[in-house]
């Protein structure tokens, strides 16, 4: 009960934010979302997983191994996009999803690994090592951190990319985009547009296996049954 009110809850404010965000809900010129691995989703043919991270939530970066993990292990038969949704009360969230976005803009290949220096160095950008720090230096200890990852040659365009209205739009519209799929906090998962089940809290290996290896073929009947009750 008191979920079903909290989602009442967070589609009522959605719903507001809409109609009155007026030409700021004008839809993006491209799906929002991280591809990972190479090449362009296959809806197809593959098992979609729909992340939503935020680069500086605990609970996201300990989830981020098992999925991992679970990519790797059913290779083209899995596709994951993620989406991110900065926190407003995990500092500094929105200006690291700002640097994933410049990031993409200038190496998609680049995008997960700098999500993942996030995810190893999050003590960094939250809690009592930010509390007395300005915008601007932490902005440039993020500039300095991508570029570690980028390489040095980058360095100005993703400085450039801080002051680029462009990349706080990307910004802002995978928060939007995030709100209006009734996603309210991280990580949350959807398989195949399906919201999976005790979200909010890190899924194991073992975990993920029982949902997808039914829907790739790999199992039983009757483990395939099994594992569909994850979704009713």
């Amino acid at each position: 009960m008191v979920r079903t009110t909290t989602l009442v809850l967070v589609g009522f404010e959605v719903l507001v934010t809409l109609l009155s965000a007026g030409a700021d809900y004008i839809p993006p010129s491209r799906f929002d979302g991280f591809v990972y691995g190479k090449g362009s989703l296959n809806l197809l043919d593959t098992v979609l997983i729909e992340a939503f991270y935020d680069p500086v939530c605990p609970d996201s970066r300990d989830s981020w191994p098992s999925l991992k993990q679970a990519l790797h292990h059913y290779g083209s038969r899995v596709s994951l996009l993620l989406h991110l949704l900065p926190l407003p009360y995990h500092d500094n969230a929105f200006v690291a999803s700002r640097a994933l976005h410049i990031a993409s803009n200038l190496n998609a290949s680049a995008t997960f690994p700098l999500l993942e220096w996030f995810f190893k160095h999050q003590e960094k950008f939250y809690g009592p090592n930010t509390r007395n720090l300005s915008r601007a230096s932490i902005v440039e200890e993020i500039v300095q951190s991508a570029t570690q990852v980028l390489g040095r040659s980058y360095y100005k365009a993703i400085k450039n990319g801080f002051n680029d209205t462009n990349t706080d739009y990307q910004t802002r519209v995978s928060f939007k985009y995030a709100t209006s799929r009734g996603v309210y906090g991280t990580p949350f998962f959807y398989v195949n547009g399906f919201l999976l089940p005790d979200t909010g809290d890190a899924i194991d290996y073992k975990a993920w296996r029982k949902v997808i290896d039914p829907l790739v073929g790999t199992k039983k009947s009757i483990q395939n049954t099994e594992s569909l009750h994850f979704f009713l």
